[in-house]
């Protein structure tokens, strides 16, 4: 390996690191973003597995930090797993984050819907239907939904 090569790599890992520096990125995310500013695929396939191999890279404390953030914000069960998808983080993964942050989603739900409603109940039908949507939006099942507005 040349010594541009070498100093080439040692770019990209530190690149790598000051992201991760920043907040966890899950392996998908890291992988874009380096992508995104020039570096070679293969390059970056080989620093993101020796990051995660270092631990310094973990879609486990990212799916379990990014769950926390986003219950915090009361955001619900089934849009946390769609983002957490969308980031490339599996079904069984993005199920043992939630599984490990548990919060109450009715309780969850409740306060949001407090916050953002007050305590009068829908006027009608068709607002009723409108706080419905906006809580399924947020990503409360319907289930949850169904059971805070009746």
């Amino acid at each position: 390996m040349s010594e541009d090569e070498q100093a080439g790599k040692a770019e990209l890992r530190e690149a790598a690191i000051r992201l991760l520096a920043r907040r966890e990125h899950s392996r998908l995310e890291l992988t874009r973003k380096l992508r995104q500013r020039g570096w070679p695929e293969s390059m970056t396939e080989a620093t993101v597995d020796a990051l995660a191999r270092d631990n310094l890279q973990s879609d486990e404390r990212f799916a379990e930090s990014y769950v926390r953030q986003r219950v915090a914000k009361a955001y619900g069960p089934v849009r946390i797993r769609a983002e957490l998808s969308e980031r490339g983080i599996d079904d069984a993964q993005a199920t043992r984050a939630l599984a490990a942050e548990s919060p109450d989603w009715l309780e969850l739900a409740s306060r949001w819907y407090e916050r953002r409603y007050g305590a009068a109940p829908p006027a009608d039908l068709k607002e009723k239907s409108r706080r419905q949507q906006a809580l399924a939006r947020r990503g409360f099942s319907f289930d949850q939904i169904r059971e805070l507005l009746d």
